[in-house]
Formats: C-alpha cells, sequence, structure tokens
C-alpha cells in the first residue's frame, strides 16, 4: 500500500527500481517467448527486438510518453515479423499504466485511441483475421489505461487526506501554542493583580506607621503603630494565602495533565463577590473611607472573579494615587439583566505614590470585562478623582467564561495589544498618575 500510495514521479530510489521492473518484465518476456506459441518462435533478430523493448521501461518515470513511444517503435517490428505476440505483453502494461497514471486523463484519452487505432491499421494492412483478433484483444488496453488513472485519482485522494492531516495537527500545535500564551498571560494578570493590590496596602500602612513615628517622636502612640503592624501582618497573611491557592489550582491543572496525584488545595478559589467586603476591609485599614454596597443575587463564577479582580486594582489605583485619606464608593448591583460595577474616588488629599513607570491596571481590568462578554469604561471624574465603571452579562455567552479558579475566570483573552502596552491610570486622568 506504501507503494500505491506513493507519488510515482517522486517516490525514492525510483530509478533504481525502475531498472529492477526492466529486468523483471524482460525476464517474464523471455519466459513466454519460450513458452507461447501464438506466432513463429523468436529467431535472433526477434530476440534483439524482445530484449531491447525492455530498455524504456528503466526509463519510463522519467519520461512516459517518450518511453511509450520507443517501446512502440521497437515492438511493432517484433509483430509485423510475427514472432510470439503475448511475449512482449508485460513491458506494454507497465509503459500504458504509467502514461495513465502520471499524466491528465485527457492525455490519457488521446494515447489510448491514438494507439488501439496505429495497431489496427498496421495489423489491417497484412492480416484481417489478426486484426479482429487485435481489435477483440484490444479491451486490454482499455482497462489497464483505466487502472491507471483510477490509481492516479486514488492517490491525488491520499495525498489530500495527508495533507489535511498535516494542516490539523499544525493547526492543533498553533492552538496549543495560543493557549499557552494566554494561560501565561492570565497567571501574569492575576498575580498582578494579587500583588500590586498588597504591596501598595503595605506600602500605604508603612508609611501610616512611619508618619506615626515622625509626627511626636517623645510621645510614642503604641497602640497606633501596633495597629498599623497588624494591618499590615493582616495584608501579608491575605496575600499569602491568595497566593498560595493560585499556585495550587496551576498545580492541581498541572497535575491532571500528567496524571499525578496531589493533595487538595488548602486555600480553594479565589473568592467572588464574597471577597469585596475584605477588600473593603483591607483599604480601610490604610485610612482609606470606602463605602461599598453590593445588592445582586450570585452571578456565574467568572463573572465573580472578574468583578473581584476590577474592583481590587480599582481601589488599588485609588489608594496607590490619592493617599492614605482617599474616599471610595463602591457600587455592584443587577441593571436590565447585567451586573453593573463602579467604583468611584474622589482623588485624595494625602500625598500620592510617586509617578512611575507606566503599567497594565487598565489593560487588565478591560481585558477581565471582555473575557466575561461585558465593557468597562475608565476615565478622571469631572469633581476630581477617578472612576471606573464596567457592565458583565449575567448569563455568560456561549464561548465565553470558565470556573473562575486561580488563573481568574477562565476567560478567552482579549486583544492585549491593541490597548498598547504603555495604557495607564496616568493616560485618562492628571498627569503624573498611572495605574499600578
Amino acid at each position: 500500500m506504501a507503494a500505491v500510495n506513493r507519488e510515482p514521479m517522486t517516490a525514492p530510489h525510483r530509478h533504481r527500481n525502475d531498472a529492477l521492473i526492466a529486468l523483471g518484465a524482460l525476464a517474464v518476456s523471455v519466459l513466454l517467448g519460450f513458452v507461447t506459441r501464438d506466432g513463429r518462435a523468436p529467431d535472433a533478430v526477434g530476440w534483439v527486438l524482445l530484449v531491447a523493448s525492455g530498455l524504456p521501461v528503466a526509463v519510463r518515470r522519467r519520461h512516459p510518453l517518450l518511453a511509450l513511444c520507443a517501446f512502440i517503435a521497437i515492438v511493432l517490428p517484433y509483430h509485423l515479423l510475427d514472432y510470439t505476440h503475448t511475449a512482449s505483453m508485460p513491458q506494454t502494461v507497465i509503459l500504458l499504466y504509467t502514461v495513465a497514471a502520471t499524466g491528465r486523463p485527457l492525455r490519457t484519452l488521446v494515447v489510448g485511441a491514438g494507439l488501439i487505432s496505429l495497431l489496427l491499421t498496421v495489423v489491417f494492412g497484412f492480416d484481417s483475421e489478426q486484426g479482429l483478433e487485435l481489435l477483440r484483444i484490444s479491451g486490454w488496453i482499455i482497462a489497464v489505461l483505466v487502472f491507471g488513472v483510477d490509481a492516479r485519482y486514488y492517490r491525488g485522494y491520499v495525498a489530500a487526506i495527508v495533507e489535511r492531516a498535516v494542516r490539523a495537527e499544525r493547526t492543533r500545535e498553533e492552538e496549543a501554542a495560543r493557549r499557552v500564551a494566554e494561560e501565561r498571560l492570565r497567571i501574569a494578570r492575576d498575580l498582578h493583580d494579587l500583588l500590586a493590590h498588597s504591596i501598595t496596602l503595605i506600602g500605604v500602612q508603612t508609611s501610616v506607621a512611619a508618619h506615626i513615628l515622625a509626627v511626636d517622636p517623645d510621645r510614642l502612640d503604641r497602640a497606633a503603630i501596633g495597629r498599623a503592624l497588624d494591618d499590615i501582618s493582616g495584608t501579608c497573611r491575605s496575600a499569602r494565602g491568595e497566593l498560595r491557592a493560585t499556585l495550587e489550582v496551576l498545580r492541581a491543572g498541572e497535575s491532571a495533565r500528567t496524571g499525578e496525584q496531589q493533595p487538595p488545595a488548602a486555600g480553594g478559589p479565589l473568592p467572588g463577590l464574597d471577597g469585596l467586603t475584605d477588600l473593603a476591609a483591607a483599604a480601610r485599614s490604610a485610612g482609606a473611607r470606602v463605602d461599598l454596597v453590593v445588592e445582586t443575587r450570585s452571578p456565574p463564577p467568572a463573572v465573580g472573579a472578574a468583578v473581584y479582580r476590577i474592583v481590587q486594582e480599582s481601589l488599588t489605583n485609588a489608594v496607590r494615587h490619592g493617599g492614605s485619606s482617599v474616599a471610595v464608593e463602591i457600587g455592584v448591583r443587577e441593571e436590565r439583566h447585567a451586573l453593573s460595577v463602579s467604583v468611584h474616588d474622589d482623588g485624595g488629599t494625602g500625598a500620592p505614590e510617586p509617578a512611575g513607570a507606566p503599567g497594565y491596571g487598565l489593560v487588565g481590568m478591560r481585558e477581565r470585562a471582555r473575557s466575561v462578554g461585558g465593557t468597562l469604561d475608565a476615565g478622571p471624574r469631572d469633581g476630581g478623582g477617578f472612576s471606573v465603571r464596567a457592565v458583565l452579562p449575567l448569563q455568560l455567552p456561549v464561548g465565553f467564561g470558565g470556573s473562575g479558579g486561580a488563573v481568574g475566570s477562565a476567560e478567552s483573552e482579549g486583544a492585549a495589544g491593541s490597548e498598547g502596552a504603555a495604557e495607564s491610570r496616568g493616560a485618562a486622568g492628571p498627569a503624573g498618575e498611572e495605574s499600578s
């Protein structure tokens, strides 16, 4: 089957194989020359012509038509001299098949019709009885040509199947690479949200403790410093637990892929709407004034995870840019079969964190909204401060969403590059501000 399926013009070792086939066909012809008696036995001239008729078979794949013409020029005198006619049949079949299997059907039709017409014209000119016999057996010529055409179409069909399989394999590899890139982006975004939020709160709480020490070092407010350090410790524990949950879910996914057994994740999945209270409490411990209103039933886990990350990033930016005295209003409400999320801050009156390099906060929030089929707008408020508004569906469209695990809501990725890597809160708000 491998030999049948291969393209004859590009098959490996085709010249060597043709030489071996020519020798085999010649051996069969010589044997038929001895055992058959449908003509007179070959003499020296007959044997020379019969042996020479095997030479075109050795070059049949290089020049199929030329090989067939050379064979006809050699074998025609052989038949006209009325030598054993059956002896040359192996070479005839091989060359006719080669022409049909390597050329277009139209060429095969022309070659078959021309060959039969030539043979009938020549033979009828010498002997009408042999002409009738040739006409009777010409069906074998047609059968060989039809078999060659069928083999050509079969090889084309097999080649098309192989090409589709290769294309499908390439597509699977590209899809796997795309999913790996998307997974890396999800992991990077989750770790960015987690670490940026925790480090920002720790920085603000440390600034509070340093401020207490600097205001009146002679009257050390141990209780206030203790509360600030307790808040820092609580933020660290929360960040450590959430980071551990993220890594355990990732490890569980790798174990499912490799078949290894892993202990269950102790931290569980990342919180959804239930975790908003903890986010507000952490921001209050840093000195921010947070007003949280949640008026909705339980959304899909992917939507809940997206809301949690959007609020987390918004609080991080508000505390970072507005200082410890910033006031933030958070609202999560159902409106017209959708979940409306709003986070507004007044800009604060404390000293914001010094401006740094532009980050990916706004890009990440927009990607999270798009990952569940929602939209997000962010920009400065008319009265000062910054505003983030998102509208997320309560029923996920087909192809969106996931299980809301440690890698976020198992979303399909938005085109982050189209947002621009340098998108920042500073691009939409006052100069000097940028997202975390």
